[in-house]
C-alpha cells in the first residue's frame, strides 16, 4: 500500500512528527492519504481541532457522531474471532512496554515497518489476526493524525481486524485518560496525587526532615511583574538579576525584554516570546510557504498587547498568552526539528511530568486537570490576545474563544504561584483596586513581596494550610521553584503550603491575623479556611464574639466537565485514538 503523508500534524500530540513518506513501495498503493500541504496551515487547523474538540460541544457530537459510525461497521464484521478484552488489554501494555523512537526519520521506519508487518499478516488470515492488530496499533500510535488513521484503516483493513484496532484504541485511550494520575507525577518528585474527598491532594511518598527538598520544579510558564519587567532588572525568562553591562535584549521588541544570558533569551524566544513579540515569520522558510501574515499587521497586534500589559500591570494575561504560545511553538518546534534535524528539544525544555517511558501527556492535558474558580474576563483582553495569534499564522485565534479564555485565566488566578527571593521585596507598587478585583497568587508572604509568578502543575495540588508542612523556595534567585519540609513529613502525610501571609503582623492580634487572611482566601481561592490552625483559633475566640461574614460558604472551586466525569468514575466516550492524548468528550 502507498502511503503519502502531507505536513499531517495533532496538536493533541506534542511529541508527534511530521511524517513525510515517499511512493517508493509498490507493496502499500492502495492507501493514500491527501493531507494538508502547507505547514502554517496545519498548524492553525491542529490548533483550532484540539481547542475545538475540548470546549465546542456541537464540534464533540459530531466527532463522536463519526466515531459511532466507525464502531457501527466495526461491529458489523463477521463473529468469527474470539479474543477477549483481558487479550486485548494484555496485547496493549506489552506495547505500551516497547520502546518508540524518538526521531522523525526512525519514527518514519517505524511506522512503515509495522504497517508492513501488519499487511502481511493479513495476508496469513484470521489465525494472526491479533499480531496483525497489533501491528496496526503500533504504527497508529506515532502517526500524527489518528483519527484519520483509523478511517483509512477501516476502508483498507480486514473487518474482522479493523475492529480489533478500534476495541484496543478504545480501550488504551480510557486506560490513559482514567489512569492518568498512575503516571503523574513523575516518581522523582517523590509524591503522588490522591483523593481526599471530591478533591485530588499531594502525598508524600517518603519520609523528610524539617529543611529537606522535597522536590524541585520549573514553571511551565513564568511572569515578571510589570514594574520589574518595564526596569529591566531582572531576566525576562528565569528573573535573575541582571547586571546591566551582561543584559541581552533584542530589537523590535514592543516588550523590552531583557535576559541574563543568550541562553535564557533563546529559550524565551522558542518558547513563546517570538510567537508573542517579535516581528520575524513563526515558521522557518522551509516550512513558511508563503504562510506567514503581514509583519506590519503582526506588529500591531504585538504592539497592543505590550501596551495592554503595561496598561492594566497584570501578570495574568500574560501567563495565559504565554501558556498558548507555549503549545503552539512546541509544535513549530517539532516541525523545525524534522526539517532542520535540528535537536531544539533543549531549548523547548519541557518540564518532565511523567517518568521517561511513561505516556505521552500533552501540556494542555496537564493544564485541563487543574482546579479553578470563575473569574471575571475583560471583553478587550480577549480580543487583545486574539490579536496577536490572528496575525501569526491564519487560524491562531480560533482556539481562544471567550469561554476557553475564561477558563485560562480563572485556573491562572487559582493555581499560579508567587516567586519570591530571600523572603521577598519590599517595593512592590501598591494598586488603588478592591480587594475582590487584587491579582493574588500563592506565596506565604503575600503577594505584595513577589517579583513575578508562575504556573507550577505539580505544585498545583498542594492545598492550604495556616499551619503549612512545606513552603516554596526559590534558593537559586530564578524560577526554579524548591519545595522545602517546615517540619518533619512521613510517608502518606498530606502535603500543605500557606496560599497567604499567615504571620501575625506588628499591632494585630491574634483574631484580626485569622480574620485577615481567612478573608483573603475567601477572596482569591473561595473557600473558607477550615485548617486545624483556625479551627483552633476559632474555638478558643472570646464567648459571644461574631464569627465574621467570609461571603462563602463551601469551597466553590471546580474541574472541567469532561475531567469531573472522569475524577467521578464515569469513563465518557473517546473521540481521539491518539494514546498521548487522552480526552473525554461531554455534551
Amino acid at each position: 500500500m502507498l502511503i503519502t503523508f502531507c505536513h499531517l500534524l495533532d496538536l493533541s500530540s506534542l511529541s508527534s512528527p511530521v511524517i513525510t513518506m515517499s511512493a517508493n513501495s509498490r507493496t502499500w498503493s492502495a492507501l493514500t492519504i491527501a493531507g494538508i500541504t502547507v505547514a502554517g496551515g496545519v498548524l492553525a487547523y491542529a490548533v483550532y481541532f484540539d481547542y475545538k474538540r475540548r470546549n465546542d460541544t456541537e464540534f464533540r457530537k459530531k466527532l463522536r457522531k463519526e466515531k459511532k459510525r466507525v464502531q457501527k461497521a466495526a461491529a458489523a464484521a463477521k463473529p468469527s474471532l474470539n479474543i477477549t478484552t483481558e487479550e486485548l488489554r494484555a496485547a496493549i501494555a506489552k506495547i505500551r512496554s516497547e520502546e518508540i523512537p524518538d526521531i522523525g526519520p526512525e519514527r518514519e521506519a517505524y511506522f512503515m515497518q509495522n504497517v508492513g508487518i501488519g499487511e502481511q499478516l493479513c495476508a496469513q488470515g484470521l489465525a494472526s489476526a491479533l499480531p496483525a492488530a497489533m501491528s496496526f496499533f503500533r504504527a497508529l500510535r506515532v502517526y500524527p493524525s489518528p483519527v484519520e488513521l483509523i478511517m483509512i484503516y477501516q476502508k483498507t483493513v480486514p473487518d474482522e481486524i479493523f475492529k480489533l484496532i478500534v476495541e484496543m484504541t478504545n480501550l488504551d485511550a480510557q486506560a490513559l485518560a482514567s489512569g492518568y494520575y498512575n503516571f503523574f507525577p513523575a516518581k522523582s518528585f517523590n509524591v503522588s496525587v490522591q483523593d481526599q474527598g471530591n478533591k485530588k491532594i499531594l502525598v508524600a511518598e517518603k519520609d523528610f526532615d524539617a529543611g529537606d527538598v522535597i522536590y524541585t520544579e520549573e514553571p511551565v510558564v513564568a511572569a515578571l511583574d510589570p514594574d520589574l519587567q518595564e526596569a529591566g532588572t531582572n531576566c525576562t525568562h528565569c528573573f535573575r538579576l541582571i547586571h546591566q553591562a551582561d543584559a541581552v535584549s533584542s530589537d523590535n521588541d514592543p516588550l523590552h525584554a531583557v535576559y541574563c544570558s543568550a541562553e535564557c533569551q533563546a529559550k524565551s524566544k522558542l518558547q513563546s516570546h517570538h510567537c508573542l513579540f517579535l516581528p520575524e515569520p513563526l515558521l522557518p522558510p522551509e516550512l513558511d510557504q508563503g504562510q506567514s501574515l503581514n509583519t506590519e499587521a503582526r506588529s500591531k497586534g504585538q504592539q497592543a498587547f505590550a501596551d495592554y500589559l503595561k496598561e492594566t500591570k497584570k501578570t495574568h494575561p500574560m501567563l495565559v498568552a504565554r501558556f498558548a504560545a507555549r503549545q503552539i511553538a512546541t509544535e513549530i518546534g517539532k516541525l523545525t526539528e524534522q526539517v532542520t534535524k535540528q535537536d531544539t528539544s533543549s531549548i523547548l525544555d519541557l518540564p518532565n511530568y511523567v517518568e521517561k517511558g511513561g505516556p505521552e501527556y500533552a501540556l494542555g492535558d496537564h493544564f485541563e486537570r487543574l482546579r479553578y474558580v470563575d473569574a471575571p474576563v475583560p471583553e478587550e483582553e480577549t480580543k487583545v490576545i486574539q490579536g496577536v495569534f490572528s496575525n501569526s499564522l491564519p487560524g491562531l485565534d480560533q482556539f481562544l474563544t471567550d469561554e476557553r479564555h475564561g477558563i485560562m485565566l480563572s485556573k491562572v488566578a487559582y493555581n499560579a504561584i508567587g516567586v519570591t527571593f530571600s523572603g521577598g521585596r519590599d517595593n512592590r507598587p501598591v494598586f488603588q483596586e478592591r480587594p475582590e478585583d487584587q491579582e493574588r497568587t500563592r506565596t506565604p508572604y503575600g503577594t505584595n513581596r513577589q517579583v513575578g509568578s508562575g504556573v507550577y502543575i505539580v505544585s498545583a495540588y498542594l492545598g492550604h494550610s495556616c499551619d503549612p508542612s512545606t513552603k516554596p523556595a526559590f534558593k537559586n534567585g530564578t524560577t526554579t521553584l524548591h519545595l522545602v519540609a517546615t517540619r518533619p513529613i512521613k510517608k502518606g502525610d498530606e502535603l500543605t503550603m500557606s496560599y497567604v501571609d499567615v504571620t501575625q503582623h506588628e499591632n494585630e492580634t491574634p483574631e484580626e491575623a485569622r480574620r485577615r487572611r481567612r478573608f483573603e482566601l475567601a477572596r482569591g481561592w473561595r473557600f473558607k479556611c477550615e485548617c486545624a490552625k483556625c479551627t483552633t483559633e476559632g474555638a478558643s475566640a472570646p464567648e459571644g464574639a461574631v464569627e465574621e461574614d467570609l461571603g462563602v460558604e463551601k469551597d466553590e472551586s471546580r474541574l472541567e466537565a469532561s475531567v469531573e466525569r472522569f475524577s467521578s468514575g464515569q469513563v465518557p466516550e473517546q473521540t481521539s485514538a491518539s494514546p498521548s492524548a487522552p480526552e473525554s468528550e461531554t455534551d
